[in-house]
């Protein structure tokens, strides 16, 4: 891009100088032979600037489009890596505006900093040496302007700065409505809310607008005002130029020559001096970028981590506390589930249930204590093999918008036909395969919305299968059921549960009288444990031995 850049600039810089010799030799001269060879020239120029253009313009294309990519790819790995504790704090409109509107303004600044700027730099520095050359009283004269019009700019930079940020910040708030008021369009329209959220559409774009208009209005201040002082100075160096010119103190063609130079300088000025400007919008984002980038990350796999291809499941708690925002909510918690069992932790909401299923798959680390895996440290381990050995359903399991298959290909993306047909059988998907013409072809629509509740959770149990981890963790998974889907779903999770390490994690009695144990929190603490007369499937579990453990 340098290279092209280069030639290009210097290409253009020469066709002006031809004016002075088409003028002052091939017409006032009467040389047609003159004329017919600065034509041809110019029409050579002309052409090779042409194509100069073309190829360094698709280049400049194809490397912005890879800055452009290769940013964002580097924010979203960032944002991989983060806590939910971030995603609890940072709305994802403001998310998305940051990876969309920021990031692209970064790609463009950037691409004009390390291409643009040398091109009109280079254009400048040729362009005044022949002024220079042509007439050193006219180029003294065309400088008079340019003091005041940087003053303009440099005026209007700081308050520029703080418009952008206002206006990125309102256009981020009208993106996040319009994707809470989507998520919650049900819950709109049941309570005849339709008005009301049209009303804060309103008042959000309104302030949108309104930082929008104010950071235009500088943007011409910063970037018009110098242009126009500096067309003035051409209003005056033609006038002057044309004086000298009757006073036989300058040719015709070197006028038109100086006129022709100044006129194509006016672009690479007002660009470098949009570059300044571009450089304010690109702070901007750089700092809402950087909100992200500088959030730390608290869980990092370990240098060294030891990879880990065997796992029989046995899980411990060892002292573990863990605190939030909010205050403690695990506090020195001491839990041990051997290999093949099966675990239920019952208790309020708050009392650090969902936590400990983070903790397990260590999308949290532990602020003291310890956990382990066969005895071995899960923070000694490489994430991926204990994301692989460790699995969480969820009490909402997400769905992508594609077919039915492709999302319980999710946890194995290696997997045949074969193997995703048997594990949505296990799971139950049957009877709902069998009434779909397209079968594991369906498309489920975003979110699972073409799915019911019921439905959904089946396609967590078969993505779960499919993957077949050492130790299962069902958060809260039938909690969003009635009771009749419950019962359905729970002889679901009862095969997945069957032969491996499960800890159970709910409020509902369904799943939890299918475990060997029941466990209670509260405050962080086990208060209680349950032991059941059976040990794994089965829903018969009236008669049970209580085991009161305060610890």
């Amino acid at each position: 891009m340098l290279a092209l850049t280069l030639a290009s600039t210097g290409v253009s810089l020469f066709v002006p100088y031809l004016y002075r010799g088409l003028v002052d030799n091939a017409l006032i001269g009467r040389d047609t032979v003159e004329l017919v060879r600065i034509v041809s020239l110019f029409l050579a120029l002309t052409a090779a600037t042409y194509v100069l253009n073309v190829v360094s313009g698709l280049q400049y294309t194809h490397v912005s489009a890879d800055i452009l990519f290769d940013m964002r790819l580097g924010l979203f790995r960032h944002l991989q890596s983060l806590s939910p504790r971030f995603y609890a704090r940072m709305p994802l409109g403001q998310i998305v505006s940051r990876i969309n509107a920021d990031i692209g303004e970064l790609q463009r600044v950037a691409a004009e900093l390390t291409l643009g700027w040398i091109g009109s730099l280079i254009y400048l520095a040729g362009s005044v040496a022949i002024l220079l050359y042509i007439d050193r009283w006219l180029f003294l004269l065309s400088l008079v302007l340019l003091p005041p019009s940087l003053w303009a700019l440099v005026r209007y930079r700081r308050r520029l700065e703080g418009s952008i940020a206002a206006m990125r910040d309102h256009s981020a708030g009208v993106g996040s409505l319009l994707i809470e008021s989507m998520q919650g369009m049900k819950l709109i329209v049941a309570h005849n809310a339709q008005e009301r959220e049209a009303s804060r559409f309103r008042e959000r774009n309104d302030a949108f607008i309104s930082a929008l208009m104010t950071m235009r209005r500088l943007t011409y201040l910063a970037g018009g005002l110098p242009g126009l002082l500096l067309t003035v100075g051409s209003a005056g160096v033609i006038l002057v130029g044309g004086w000298r010119v009757i006073d036989g103190h300058l040719t015709v063609g070197a006028l038109i020559a100086f006129v022709a130079y100044q006129v194509r300088l006016i672009g690479p000025i007002q660009g470098l001096m949009g570059l300044y400007a571009s450089i304010a919008s690109a702070r901007v984002s750089l700092r809402r970028v950087n909100e992200i980038l500088e959030t730390p990350i608290e869980v990092r796999e370990q240098p060294g981590a030891v990879a880990v291809e065997h796992v029989r499941g046995d899980v411990r708690f060892e002292s573990v506390a863990f605190s939030f925002d909010r205050g403690p909510v695990l506090a020195g918690l001491d839990l041990v589930v051997p290999a093949g069992e099966s675990v239920a932790i019952v208790g309020r909401s708050g009392e650090g249930k969902s936590t400990i299923a983070d903790l397990l798959v260590r999308h949290l680390d532990p602020e003291s204590g310890r956990i382990t895996l066969d005895g071995r440290d899960i923070r000694s381990m490489r994430l991926a093999d204990l994301r692989r050995h460790v699995v969480v359903v969820d009490q909402q399991p997400f769905m992508f918008n594609t077919t039915l298959g492709e999302n319980i290909r999710f946890a194995r993306p290696d997997a045949t036909v074969d193997q995703v047909s048997e594990a949505s059988m296990r799971a139950g998907l049957g009877p709902f395969i069998a009434r779909s013409t397209l079968g594991l072809d369906t498309e489920v629509g975003e979110g699972g919305r073409a799915l019911s509740a019921g439905e959904r959770q089946r396609v967590a149990i078969a993505r779960a299968l499919l993957a077949s981890p050492s130790v299962l963790v069902l958060d809260e998974a039938t909690g969003s059921l009635d009771p009749a889907t419950e019962a359905e779903v729970a002889s679901g999770y009862e095969e997945l549960m069957r032969g491996r390490t499960t800890i159970v994690i709910t409020h509902r009695p369904e799943l939890a009288r299918r475990t060997g144990r029941i466990v209670t929190l509260e405050r962080g603490a086990i208060v209680d444990i349950t032991t059941q007369n059976h040990v794994g499937g089965g829903a018969g579990s009236v008669n049970s031995a209580t085991v009161k453990a305060a610890v």
